[in-house]
């Protein structure tokens, strides 16, 4: 498996994958804005561009965009963003990491080895004490939390979704 940051020669599975979550009709957590976008071309460009400063629009902060890519097939099974630091919103609904895994590719450990494998990046960044929500009741999510050494903190209503959301510390030594 590889995490690594997006590029063209993924394009089309990017695409697929997008695609794979408007079939199945589910949130993109992690793809900064995939569901938006154009083209795979421009979601790539301007996840690359996401990470300095100052390409970031008001109101959101540099992020790292990364695809997980199983080497065998080249298959893009999931994506993981990393917020560099914290927003008003994010550190009180979303925290550091959002992720994801296709939905034909679930309830295969891929979401647990993905965060494990990106929380060397957060400490890269300078980042001790990493932040992560899902939403009550997403077990699945849970679970890839407390097997990468989450610790349960609170649960916070966020009123724009009207929903509940677990908040998790990973704390990295």
């Amino acid at each position: 498996m590889l995490l690594m940051e997006p590029c063209l020669t993924y394009a089309q599975e990017i695409w697929a994958y997008r695609q794979a979550f408007l079939d199945e009709g589910g949130s993109m957590d992690g793809t900064g804005g995939l569901r938006r976008c154009e083209s795979p071309e421009a979601w790539i460009e301007k996840s690359l561009a996401g990470k300095d400063p100052k390409n970031v629009p008001e109101g959101m902060v540099p992020a790292t965009q990364y695809i997980y890519v199983r080497e065998a097939d080249q298959k893009v099974v999931g994506m993981l963003q990393i917020r560099h630091y914290f927003n008003a919103y994010l550190e009180k609904y979303a925290g550091h990491i959002g992720y994801s895994v296709r939905p034909d590719e679930r309830k295969k450990g891929y979401a647990t080895a993905m965060l494990k494998a990106a929380l060397p990046r957060c400490r890269e960044l300078g980042i001790r004490d990493v932040l992560i929500c899902c939403i009550q009741g997403n077990e699945g999510s849970r679970r890839t939390i407390l097997h990468n050494g989450g610790v349960f903190e609170s649960i916070v209503h966020e009123p724009e979704l009207d929903r509940d959301l677990e908040r998790y510390w990973i704390h990295l030594l």
